[in-house]
């Protein structure tokens, strides 16, 4: 049984990387990629929230297809068709290829991010202990390595395809590979799921979970999308030190997860989700009032400590107030992820443009710190991991994806 558990929880961390490392590599080339297509700055917006939106319909349609088929089988297929779409974003000629490859990369990497994450909250119930956190801070360092051989692709003036290609080649087979390990939930819970006898999601519950989720993400993508720019024409940095906090923010934001599973065991999910939204807002008053690029460097460096644990957080939550059909609960909950990325991003830029972008920064630093109100929907349901309250480990593992 611990041998199932350890190689599940292995092979789905490096989906998780993978997933890091693929995702980076595509959002971090969307100059290279305009540039290769002729798309114009008028129409990029539009290929650029086609991700999110086709992302959200993949976890959509994850929560249906997981009463029919587990998890891992669904994971073992999307990842594949996330990486393929990628190299074909790069091997593509016409702008037809390459919304194509976007729709592709957006429907499979919904459905990836949603079966992995259901994969993890069973493995943390099969664990009796938070390890949720430790997933993220994988994908953190994927995102990490991504963006590096980005920058080196981007550095030797690679084309995109001759950039993805090598990266494509080494993760696709690792992840087929690793895929044979995949564990499913508890036998139970899949009996019960199979039976039709699902607890239903009432969706006041997780309604709090949503919001905390869609807060996450848009103080998320305030980040990614405006770190370089706030830096440089409102703090006055130079061209290359706008490139730098968006880096520190990943950075610390796989620190803050490698070590937050130890918070939570220690003191529990509560008082961990409240300790980020608090940093995290701090962080967003002092690139607000920063003087100059140094002082906005640490609040960027602040927000990457605080939102990293708010994430992994919200989807564990929802396993735990939905044990019985946590598949489902995660999907939905999802889907607010990419409701973030599209608001997040759009919004600060209007504020800006109509207001300041000093101004702009408190938006999301106030809707972080709205989790405050939330943070009970963390509490244990009826478990609580770790602080001497772990549950026994589960005697029953369930199924692995190669029938273990």
């Amino acid at each position: 049984m611990t041998d199932v558990l350890r190689r599940g929880r292995a092979s789905l961390a490096f989906s998780f990387f993978a997933q890091g490392v693929a995702f980076a590599l595509l959002v971090t080339r969307i100059p290279a990629i305009q540039d290769r297509y002729g798309v114009s700055d008028a129409l990029l917006p539009a290929f650029l929230a086609a991700v999110p939106i086709l992302a959200g319909v993949g976890s959509v349609s994850t929560e249906q297809l997981v009463k029919r088929i587990p998890p891992s089988r669904l994971l073992r297929f999307a990842q594949p068709v996330v990486l393929l779409a990628l190299l074909g974003v790069g091997a593509g000629d016409s702008t037809v290829e390459l919304g194509v490859s976007l729709a592709a990369f957006g429907l499979a990497v919904g459905m990836l991010d949603a079966s992995m994450n259901m994969l993890g909250v069973s493995l943390q119930r099969a664990y009796g202990r938070s390890i949720m956190l430790s997933f993220h801070a994988v994908f953190s360092l994927g995102g990490i390595v991504g963006a590096s051989l980005a920058w080196v692709g981007a550095h030797w003036h690679l084309a995109l395809f001759v950039s993805y290609l090598p990266v494509v080649a080494v993760l696709l087979p690792l992840c087929l590979v690793g895929s044979r390990w995949y564990v499913d939930g508890d036998g139970a819970a899949v009996e019960e799921k199979a039976a039709g006898g699902a607890e239903p999601i009432v969706f006041k519950l997780l309604l709090p979970l949503c919001l905390v989720m869609t807060f996450a993400y848009i103080g998320d993508s305030t980040v990614s999308n405006w770190s370089a720019k706030y830096l440089q024409d409102v703090l006055g940095s130079s061209e290359q030190l706008a490139t730098v906090p968006y880096n520190v923010y990943m950075v610390t934001t796989l620190i803050g997860r490698a070590v937050g599973d130890f918070g939570v065991r220690r003191f529990g999910a509560v008082a961990v989700v409240r300790l980020g939204a608090v940093v995290a807002a701090g962080g967003f008053a002092v690139v607000a009032v920063a003087p100059g690029p140094w002082v906005g460097m640490l609040g960027f460096t602040l927000l990457g400590m605080g939102l990293c644990v708010l994430v992994p957080q919200t989807f564990a939550a929802a396993g735990r107030l939905f044990p019985g059909a946590s598949d489902a609960a995660v999907a939905r909950l999802n889907v607010f992820n990419y409701v973030g990325f599209l608001i997040g991003s759009p919004l600060v830029g209007a504020l800006g443009d109509a207001w300041s972008y000093r101004g702009a920064m408190l938006v999301p630093m106030v809707l972080v710190l709205v989790t405050l109100v939330y943070a009970k929907s963390f509490a244990a349901q009826p478990d609580r991991y770790g602080g001497g309250h772990e549950r026994p480990r589960t005697a029953d593992v369930g199924r692995g994806s190669n029938g273990l």
